[in-house]
């Protein structure tokens, strides 16, 4: 995308993800300043990167259609598969150094993942991702999102934006 990206990622570790947020945005913003000959001109991001966890089931394929899916969404190319800055065209059209940046991923790809691609998630799981996104709130089914809010202290992604209501 033009003006910001996605990324998937499944942290071995805790703290590997940030950790390796840092070092992108910190090598990229770098990079950025030497090339356009901007060095001392400021931030090149607004803020820090968005993340939520995600259930490794058909909530995954969700994600990653929606994520490999904006570049259609946003009118820059026809088919999904033409991004070339994007994971579907490395899979498909990359070199074997390309795809080796590419990590399996938890759940088999179906059969019809390519005729999938094309066909725009649902307004409703994009509305669900959205709310992950703004939120920090665990993507996936019910019970499982129950788990994950207890399991690492999510609560407050459960709480409506703003202040609570006077009692009066």
């Amino acid at each position: 995308m033009p003006n910001h990206w996605h990324l998937v990622l499944y942290p071995k570790e805790d703290g590997d993800m940030s950790r390796f947020m840092g070092w992108v945005t910190n090598t990229h913003t770098r990079r950025w300043h030497v090339a356009k000959r901007t060095i001392g001109h400021g931030h090149l991001y607004q803020g820090r990167y968005k993340s939520f966890l995600c259930e490794t089931d058909g909530h995954f394929l969700v994600l990653v259609r929606y994520v490999e899916q904006n570049p259609k969404k946003a009118n820059l190319v026809q088919k999904v598969e033409d991004w070339r800055w994007g994971s579907v065209w490395r899979r498909e059209h990359g070199t074997p150094q390309q795809k080796n940046l590419l990590a399996e991923w938890p759940v088999e790809r179906p059969d019809n993942y390519s005729a999938l691609l094309n066909t725009i998630v649902s307004e409703e799981e994009e509305k669900e991702i959205d709310g992950a996104i703004v939120k920090n709130l665990p993507f996936g089914s019910d019970s499982w999102k129950e788990r994950m809010v207890q399991k690492f202290d999510l609560e407050q992604t459960l709480r409506g934006v703003g202040r609570p209501r006077n009692g009066g």
